[in-house]
């Protein structure tokens, strides 16, 4: 579908428009999870971010973790069901003393049984994505987060081509690709639909749909009203329409819905959740979710895969 038919199917009949997205879902639900290795003092000015050090946020800041405190997050996720485990730090890009211990991280988490190492550390150079290649990353996540003629709009230290030439060497190097967005923060509902049409583009395995939480002393502070649930569920729907392959996954944000349109993403259009909290918001506990999936008659996949978050 072009620009213009998806533009139209989402100003359709939102029972019709959902019921239409239900048709590219399996019956599974994954369960993913993160630690957050490192937080805060982030160069980049992203506007809707409460680690950028351009903003006086109430965020506690701490350099790279250490490793033993990884791993006992990586089994714990293990023992919830999790698949996939990430480890996130914040930062434009890793140095190289943080990105060598990371790599050790990586090499532990895939020790684990049943679990799949993701990394999110920001934007990479050819050599940090063959390094992550060797130490036998499987899944690697960069958002694009929004869509590329907004993008000026949100960050003017780093571009939109920047986190989409990070994508590209991903995929050249035969890792897996979790792209998403963040909805919300001002963006139209035709550069949603770009959003969904470049996603297409970049042909993610997963993509991991984020509203925006407002963050007191950030440009964004105020921007809870630019979006609400029900133009949420029209994005997710036209997101799966467009990309029928890729699972797409609840991550920061989805308690801005309620519990009810919660669950009826999760029945139409949503295949997988970030479970527990997130880098500077909460979410919902893992036993929450499992709750949630068996009242919904969904097979959740277990351990397959752990993912480390930027």
């Amino acid at each position: 579908m072009n620009k213009s038919e998806l533009l139209e199917l989402y100003n359709s009949d939102l029972n019709t428009l959902l019921d239409m997205s239900e048709k590219y879902m399996t019956n599974n639900i994954e369960f993913c999870s993160l630690v957050n290795a490192r937080n805060g003092k982030c160069s980049q000015n992203c506007k809707y971010c409460a680690q950028s050090s351009h903003y006086r946020t109430d965020i506690i800041d701490y350099p790279l973790i250490d490793k033993k405190e990884v791993i006992k997050a990586a089994k714990e996720a293990q023992k919830n069901g999790v698949i996939r485990f990430a480890v996130v730090t914040s930062g434009k890009s890793p140095d190289e003393e943080n990105f060598d211990k990371i790599l050790e991280f990586i090499d532990e988490i895939n020790k684990i049984e049943g679990i799949r190492s993701c990394a999110s550390i920001g934007i990479l150079n050819e050599e940090q994505v063959k390094q992550l290649k060797a130490h036998g990353l499987k899944r690697f996540h960069h958002n694009i987060n929004t869509s590329k003629s907004y993008y000026d709009k949100i960050c003017t230290t780093h571009s939109w081509e920047d986190r989409l030439n990070t994508c590209k060497l991903i995929k050249k190097y035969g890792m897996e690709l979790c792209c998403g967005v963040i909805l919300g923060m001002g963006e139209s509902v035709e550069q949603r639909i770009e959003m969904a049409l470049e996603l297409r583009e970049i042909e993610p395995d997963s993509i991991p749909i984020n509203i925006l939480m407002p963050i007191k002393k950030t440009p964004f502070e105020n921007y809870y009203g630019k979006i609400d649930e029900e133009n949420i569920l029209r994005t997710l729907a036209v997101f799966k329409i467009a990309n029928p392959k890729s699972v797409l996954r609840f991550c920061g944000g989805r308690m801005r819905l309620s519990d009810e349109n919660q669950k009826l993403a999760l029945k139409k259009c949503v295949e997988g959740i970030l479970t527990g909290n997130y880098l500077t918001t909460t979410g919902k506990t893992p036993d929450e979710d499992k709750r949630t999936v068996l009242e919904l008659n969904k097979k959740l996949i277990n351990n397959t895969d752990l993912i480390i978050f930027q």
